[in-house]
Formats: structure tokens, sequence, C-alpha cells
């Protein structure tokens, strides 16, 4: 009787140690409280995974410039990513992270040298940019739509406030280029003396799983969160189509090229659900969670 307890915990210990540990970064004026179901949806699923969820920047804090909090989240992280660094081994860390958070982690990702993040799964991110009149937008910037707000996010101040640092007007593209100090950077559409070491740091990636939605109500335009984009008369092109896609400026051709990366479109998910939506969870995250 002893001896086959002793057997079946070590089979659950091996069960166990297989699942990588798994960070998640919140969205905009989230918290973690707000990542407890997906929490659970992933020890459910496997258990004894370690999941933590950063406890950094919320609430209001999410408005602070998104360099700050890369640099913020990677002091919280980086000891996780020590527990898990045989990259040889192929040890290491999954990150699923949300909305504001999916930027967050491609600037963590990108400046982070000998990072061990396996796959990088991001949760409707505006990866390319936000540009669009939300229930957001209409609160925190209550005097401005966006055919306007660029007065404001196109300064040093307005770069100061972590909305900016992803705000995208297409109408306003060489200013969007000259005034903006964190998504123009990372896509290195910026000039960058860092741009190889970036692009080499962000292709350390096995996987990058893009999740979003039509009926997101908030990403916008939603392709956003498939590195779609508007062209200058507000027709979205898909990621293909992107210029930092065919001058493979950061390094997503060289990942699609080996098949590294992996979009789903999901309908009837609102943004504020995405995280808590078991059909998601199910059908676009688990399975890359081992």
């Amino acid at each position: 009787m002893f001896t086959r307890l002793v057997l079946a915990a070590a089979v659950l210990l091996r069960a166990t140690q297989c699942y990588k540990p798994v960070i998640v970064v919140h969205g905009l004026f989230d918290s973690p409280g707000d990542m407890v179901i997906l929490q659970n949806f992933i020890n459910e699923s496997h258990p004894g995974t370690n999941v933590t969820i950063i406890d950094l920047f919320d609430r209001t804090g999410s408005l602070k410039s998104l360099w700050s909090q890369v640099e913020g989240f990677k002091q919280a992280i980086y000891p996780i990513m020590q527990n898990a660094a045989d990259w040889e081994r192929r040890d290491g860390v999954h990150m699923i992270c949300y909305s504001q958070g999916g930027l967050i982690c491609r600037g963590i990702i990108s400046t982070m040298p000998n990072h061990n993040v396996d796959t990088l799964v991001s949760l409707s991110a505006p990866l390319l940019g936000q540009y669009g009149d939300t229930d957001y937008l209409k609160w925190l910037f209550p005097k401005y739509v966006k055919t306007n707000l660029y007065h404001f996010c196109y300064t040093h101040i307005g770069q100061h406030v972590s909305i900016c640092n992803y705000w995208n007007d297409p109408h306003h593209h060489d200013l969007y280029l000259s005034s903006n100090n964190y998504l123009a950077f990372l896509n290195n559409e910026r000039d960058n003396p860092n741009a190889t070491e970036w692009k080499n740091n962000f292709l350390r990636l096995q996987q990058l799983v893009l999740i979003g939605g039509p009926d997101d109500g908030v990403i916008t335009p939603w392709q956003s969160s498939h590195f779609g984009f508007y062209n200058e008369i507000e027709t979205v092109l898909e990621m293909k189509k992107q210029l930092i896609y065919r001058k493979d400026t950061f390094g997503l051709k060289t990942m699609d090229a080996r098949n590294a990366i992996t979009t789903f479109t999901m309908t009837n998910v609102h943004h504020t659900e995405w995280h808590s939506n078991k059909t998601v969870f199910e059908t676009c995250i688990v399975k890359w969670l081992t």
C-alpha cells in the first residue's frame, strides 16, 4: 500500500513539474483581483502550476508611462524567470498579458536579454496601437475625441500617460513617429540604437499567441490585437500587409516564417470578459501552458 502511494505521489510530482510557471500581467485600470478567475482556470486544468499575477501599477497606477511600468514589472518578474532558468532543458516561463499588459510584456521581452519566456499569450492587446472613441477615452480625456487627442498625446507631457504611449493616429503618422517614445521604438519605426538587440530578444520567444475579436468594444481597431491596423483612410490592413511585418522590423515576419505565431478570433466576447471567459481559455490558451 505504501509503495503504491509513493509511486502515485511520484507520478503526480512529475506531472506538476512539467508545467512551466505562468506570469499574468493585467490591463488598464485592473488589479490582480480581476485576474483570479483566469488563475483558477489554470489551476483547474494544470494542477500544481505556479501562477503569479503581478501586483503592480494597479487601477489608476496603470496610467503611468509604459517604460516605467516595464521597469517595475521586470524587477518583479526576474526572480520568477531565474527560478526557471535552465533554457537548454526547455525550462522557462509563460506569460499571459491582457489588454495594455500585452504592450507592457512586449516591452519586457524586447528589452530583457536572455529572457526565458517560452510562450507569450497576448489577450486582446492593442499591439499596433489604439485609435477610437471608447468609453475609456471619454472618461480619461473628456475634452478630446479621437480626431484631436494627438494634440495632447504627441507632446512630452502626453508621453507620460500610458495610453498616449500607444495612441496611433493614422492621420498624423509623422507626428506619431517623431513623438511616440514607446510603441514606435518597440516596432523599430524610430531610430533605435538597440534595434538589433531588441529584435533578437523578441525572437527568443518560442510561441506568440494573439487573441482578439470583433465584439471587443474597446480595442480599436480590434485587429490591433492581431497586429493589424488602420491605414491613412481608416481601412484596416492585416498583419502581413503592415510595413513592420514586410520589413521585419522587430522579428514578426521571422517568427511567422517558423510557424511560431497563432491567432484566434473569438466572437461575442466583450473586452472585460477575455480573462474570465472559459471558452476563450479552453479554445485559445490552455494548450500553450505546458
